[in-house]
């Protein structure tokens, strides 16, 4: 059994590149032990080794998932009958990396997806439990469709950011709501994982991590070490992202 890392420390900040941009929130460095919790009843294979992960140095991430309105200023006519503020979807890891790209440029500082690492350091915003909230986790905390007797207890549909309270670190939706890409290429399980918060890239870029749960999914699927892969050109009514950046010695606010 691993001991619990120190909880890192919360977020420092909260920021835009610029008006219409992306709202970041600055997280500190820290570690903690990323991977299946004990004793967790729905906790596979792909989840295991529970390791401990160093995140080295300070960096940003979305408070919120994409918006629609956001990706239309690189895509114009992207999901024209959907409203601005509902989360990005029917969006390929390709062209989230390539929304990346264009937002470096436009903003100039450099932006990426998060590491599976950073992601599940800021969706457990220092908890070592299966959800930030606790052990369980309802459907007032976080958009899902069913509970675990299969019974609907969801809107069946993206809720628009803000409407769940964020975890501790200041952001929002990292349970549910849609799910999101993340940089690394899916691997099925942790061995030979990096310690240090990095990307893992090494299996190849044809099938690329998710993380996060989505509105049509079960609490089981939202847990803080679930994980899985769908192919790196798969767009789908559930999968969407949030942008990163280590870039951050100057900011607009």
């Amino acid at each position: 059994m691993l001991r619990d890392a120190p909880v890192p420390p919360r977020s420092l900040r909260v920021w835009r590149a610029a008006a219409g941009f992306p709202l970041m929130v600055e997280l500190g460095a820290g570690e903690f032990i990323m991977g299946e919790n004990d004793g967790d009843k729905f906790a596979t294979d792909t989840e295991r080794p529970a390791h401990r992960v160093t995140i080295p140095n300070n960096f940003a991430l979305g408070s919120f998932p994409v918006t629609v309105g956001e990706f239309r200023k690189f895509r114009s006519s992207h999901a024209l009958d959907e409203a601005d503020d509902l989360p990005v979807v029917r969006v390929n890891w390709h062209e989230a990396a390539a929304f990346c790209e264009w937002l470096t440029l436009e903003s100039g500082r450099n932006f990426r997806l998060p590491t599976e690492a950073e992601w599940e350091f800021a969706c457990r915003a220092g908890s070592r439990t299966p959800f930030a909230p606790g052990d369980e986790i309802s459907p007032g905390q976080a958009n899902y469709l069913y509970d675990e007797n299969g019974l609907r207890v969801g809107t069946g549909r993206r809720s628009p950011p803000g409407r769940y309270a964020p975890n501790a670190f200041g952001i929002f939706d990292l349970h549910g709501n849609v799910c999101e890409w993340v940089a690394d290429a899916w691997h099925p399980d942790y061995h030979g994982a990096p310690a240090d918060g990095r990307s893992w890239t090494e299996a190849g870029s044809g099938r690329r991590v998710i993380r996060g749960g989505a509105w049509d999914y079960l609490p089981r699927l939202l847990r803080s070490a679930w994980r899985d892969w769908r192919p790196a050109d798969c767009r789908a009514d559930n999968i969407g992202f949030r942008v990163a950046t280590n870039d951050m010695e100057s900011h607009a606010t």
